[in-house]
């Protein structure tokens, strides 16, 4: 037992700063602000269990579905740091709902007449959580724990399980306490988090970019 928490512990060292559960929380806030707390805490579970699916996939099939649609980890790169830089321009930049001047204001009574737009696989759990970063880490992990001298073959099969899903209770409990943050902060500081949020995000999305183009000149150099 003391293999696999050791195991485990190494798992979760290289994944979390990864994954990092406090940016999503933080990309939460921006984007669930105006959900109700039913809404939130359903999201929140959605969230981490397409986390455990993501990067269970990444894991067990990840090499094989890449190989197949030809998408290499520099593409990946690129794919995603697209999706997160467009992500972020849109909560730098949110577009203004216009209401009918003709039509009464109700009293807000807590419920929602529109449904809330699903956040919880696109932004929370990719490319947020299991991003490219993340992905790519369990895909180019396989062989070399398959090969590891170092655990014993029981281990390599039930460690990356137990990974996985310690990182998504870490999400879930992570996202179930934006809740108490919004109420401590208010509207005007939700609405800072989600301009601050945006910038960093669009950041983070070049930043994939120029690693994935990097990747590639490194991995495929010009031939003058």
């Amino acid at each position: 037992m003391g293999e696999l928490f050791r195991a485990i512990g190494l798992g979760l060292l290289v994944l979390l700063p990864l994954a990092n559960p406090l940016t999503t929380v933080a990309l939460f806030l921006a984007l669930g602000k105006n959900m109700s707390q039913e809404e939130r805490k359903r999201q929140s579970l959605m969230a981490s269990v397409y986390v455990f699916i993501i990067m269970m996939t990444a894991y067990y099939a990840g090499t094989v579905v890449m190989n197949t649609f030809g998408i290499s980890i520099p593409g990946l790169r690129i794919a995603g740091g697209l999706i997160v830089a467009f992500i972020g321009f849109r909560m730098l930049f949110p577009q203004q709902k216009e209401e009918p001047d003709d039509e009464p204001h109700k009293p807000s009574d807590g419920i929602h007449h529109h449904p809330a737009p699903n956040i919880a696989f696109v932004p929370l759990a990719m490319p947020s959580t299991a991003g490219p970063g993340t992905i790519a880490m369990i895909i180019s992990s396989v062989s070399t724990v398959k090969d590891s001298v170092y655990f014993s073959p029981w281990v390599i099969t039930v460690a990356p399980v137990l990974i996985f899903l310690c990182v998504s209770l870490i999400l879930w409990g992570c996202l179930l306490s934006s809740g108490a943050i919004m109420r401590m902060i208010g509207e005007s500081g939700i609405e800072a988090v989600c301009r601050v949020m945006g910038f960093l995000l669009v950041c983070m999305g070049v930043q994939f970019v120029i690693n994935g183009t990097l990747e590639i000149i490194s991995n495929y150099p010009l031939k003058l």
